[in-house]
């Protein structure tokens, strides 16, 4: 069938309009808000604010999917949020205080830790249902995180000393790796050889062999460090440090601290743009979100959102 010119474009067209309203955006939960702010990572700006109602914490962004999926404290639902139109599309159940929301690689599966529960629920994005949710042994879950190829997953628990390990296609628990008092927030290098963990008491970081899923180096890297974020070249790990305000920016090649960069106060949960040139840290206790230029390690922006921002994706 020859399809007229006009329809060509008209589709083509319609299809650079969609990426370009979802891309360039930084969405932030806050918690205290019970809403939801979203930043033109152009210009660092609030450009909307959704009302989420509740506690919304974790949130994630899924290959191929124009939702924002978002956990929510109120009735411990998932939301599935248009990143057009700002709309909140569809809710599910989960278990009982729903925490870090992750999507899989292949954007199939989208992991919720429930603290409460003690469990992860794996919700079908195709689906939209709770397809099984594992027990982990660590109590209060609250960061589940697939391996780069989709077939482990990293939990973390902040009331224990190690993070739990699920195969993903045996559908439970295999193993735990002692790590340190209060594990937080994991990270994976990108090739999936190696994994990071924050432990937020102890003030460590502590990298992990994915092949034999064992400890390899501890590192300390400030103080009551939380939160994680791999840069997209593998390079440069960054680690919120609540303690000192401040994010550390690590070298994976040598696993020492290159520096520190400043932020707000209280500095947790982070996303980094896919070009890999801004990371934002939500900064809970100042009320805003810490911009910083990750090729020369300064910050750029204090952006004033909700109060006490929980976590931030970008796209």
């Amino acid at each position: 069938m020859k399809l007229h010119p006009l329809f060509v474009s008209l589709v083509v067209f319609g299809v650079m309009s969609h990426a370009a309203l979802a891309a360039d955006q930084v969405f932030v939960t806050n918690e205290g808000t019970g809403d939801i702010s979203v930043i033109d990572s152009k210009t660092d700006t609030v450009i909307q604010t959704i009302a989420a109602g509740g506690k919304p914490r974790g949130l994630a962004l899924c290959r191929n999917d124009v939702h924002l999926y978002v956990s929510n404290q109120n009735g411990s639902q998932l939301q599935a949020i248009h990143t057009q139109t700002y709309a909140i599309d569809k809710t599910l159940t989960l278990g009982e205080s729903p925490e870090a929301v992750y999507c899989s690689p292949d954007g199939q599966w989208v992991a919720v830790a429930n603290e409460g529960s003690n469990s992860v629920s794996f919700v079908s994005t195709a689906r939209w249902k709770v397809q099984f949710s594992v027990p982990v042994h660590g109590k209060n879950p609250e960061h589940a995180v697939f391996s780069p190829n989709g077939k482990l997953m990293l939990v973390s628990a902040e009331e224990a000393d190690q993070v739990d390990v699920i195969d993903v296609t045996r559908r439970k628990q295999i193993k735990s790796i002692r790590v340190g008092n209060r594990p937080r927030g994991i990270a994976f290098s990108p090739d999936g050889k190696a994994a990071y963990v924050a432990v937020e008491t102890d003030s460590l970081l502590v990298a992990i062999d994915v092949a034999t899923l064992k400890v390899k180096g501890t590192l300390s890297v400030g103080a009551r460090t939380n939160g994680l974020t791999m840069h997209p070249n593998g390079k440069w790990l960054f680690a919120s440090n609540g303690g000192d305000a401040n994010v550390a920016v690590v070298d994976t090649d040598t696993f020492t601290v290159h520096t520190h960069v400043p932020v707000g106060q209280r500095p947790w949960n982070m996303a980094i743009t896919p070009d890999g040139n801004k990371l934002y840290v939500a900064a809970g206790r100042s009320h805003a979100v810490s911009v910083i230029d990750t090729q020369t390690f300064t910050p750029l922006n204090a952006i004033p959102v909700g109060k006490l921002p929980w976590g931030a994706a970008a796209n």
